[in-house]
């Protein structure tokens, strides 16, 4: 059996296009991850500097004021990072010199740069948020979306030729006797599901890695809803740390990768042409999200694989008393589609009369 797995694995990633999708996607994380790094800017009084520089300078503020936040702490940053002079009709709330000077104008000050009457309890509720450096975390949240989305699409076209390319030729062999049309039908299944998760496991290591390499463990425990405008905005509602996010990604990355797997298999098995197995899987993965949500179809339509790669929609359905997300239902989910694809798809191409 084990010969016969690294067989195909063999065959999944000796294809040329699944090699040359392959380097696409890792220079896509290297373009992400480093372009997202060198847009970043940062100012504290005469000192400004971007990319690493803007890090440092960033996490330099963050620190100052690291820990619970209260409105004391408010009312001093306010009045720390309140500009010397404001041009007539310039709205303060939207200038930007540091992610934490951005969060605090966001969500305390007027367009005067005046404090707007809010209290923190007024904007968190009862349990007040711990701060810090959480900018670099949400960047690389933000790039693990778009990079597991194009990575979908990658593990599709390694599944698709899985059974739909194999209904002859060297199969016919192994298929012509009983033994081997279960054993190879078997194989196929696990190299698909090592192959789809292997994919995923190395491009979390490459982006999380980087992440830890270049801003540290900093603000992993800090909350996610005290952070820069442009991440706050329509952002996940929740009291939860981008430690919380991060783990929450990781799941449910493996967990896109265990359904869209089980899916395309199926797929695959049904369908003789490998460009139709293709085409149709990615139909169904995507077809979800092209669907508007609302009140009525959103906690259906979040858990579908699409919605697994773009996790601000399913995280921000619910939060149990027990701090849990509506986001662990993903697991039952992805559970199910694998398994019935692992076993559906066996015996499809099992069944298959080799002439």
């Amino acid at each position: 059996m084990l010969s016969l797995i690294g067989y195909e694995l063999k065959k999944i990633f000796g294809k040329r296009f699944v090699l040359i999708s392959i380097a696409l996607i890792l220079f896509l994380s290297f373009i992400f991850s480093f372009s997202s790094l060198n847009s970043m800017y940062a100012r504290d009084g005469s000192n400004e500097g971007s990319g690493r520089s803007a890090v440092k300078i960033d996490k330099e503020i963050a620190s100052r004021y690291a820990g619970e936040l209260n409105d004391e702490k408010v009312q001093k940053m306010l009045a720390d990072f309140k500009p010397d002079q404001v041009m007539p009709g310039l709205n303060v709330q939207a200038l930007y010199f540091n992610s934490t000077q951005s969060a605090i104008y966001s969500l305390f000050s007027d367009i005067e740069g005046n404090w707007n009457g809010r209290t923190v309890a007024d904007v968190f509720g009862v349990e007040n948020p711990k701060i810090g450096y959480t900018s670099g975390w949400h960047i690389t949240s933000r790039n693990l979306a778009k990079v597991l989305m194009a990575l979908s699409f990658i593990i599709i076209l390694m599944i698709a030729p899985v059974y739909s390319g194999e209904y002859g030729g060297v199969d016919a062999l192994i298929l012509s006797s009983k033994y081997g049309k279960t054993k190879c039908a078997t194989a196929k299944v696990i190299a698909a599901f090592i192959a789809s998760l292997s994919m995923i496991a190395a491009i979390l290591a490459f982006h999380l890695i980087f992440a830890l390499i270049v801003y540290g463990k900093d603000g992993l425990d800090s909350s996610i809803l005290f952070a820069a405008q442009q991440f706050s905005s329509g952002y996940i509602p929740f009291n939860i740390t981008c430690g919380t996010v991060i783990k929450y990604q990781i799941l449910l990355a493996f967990l896109n990768g265990i359904a869209i797997t089980g899916i395309s298999l199926v797929i695959s098995a049904l369908s003789k042409e490998k460009l139709i197995s293709f085409a149709l899987s990615a139909a169904i993965f995507i077809a979800p999200i092209l669907i508007p949500l609302t009140k009525t179809n959103q906690r259906l339509l979040v858990l579908t694989p699409v919605y697994f790669t773009q996790y601000i929609s399913i995280l921000s359905v619910e939060q149990t008393a027990k701090a849990e997300l509506y986001a662990v239902w993903a697991i039952p989910v992805a559970l199910i589609l694998g398994s019935l694809g692992a076993i559906f798809s066996r015996k499809l191409f099992a069944k298959h009369q080799v002439s």
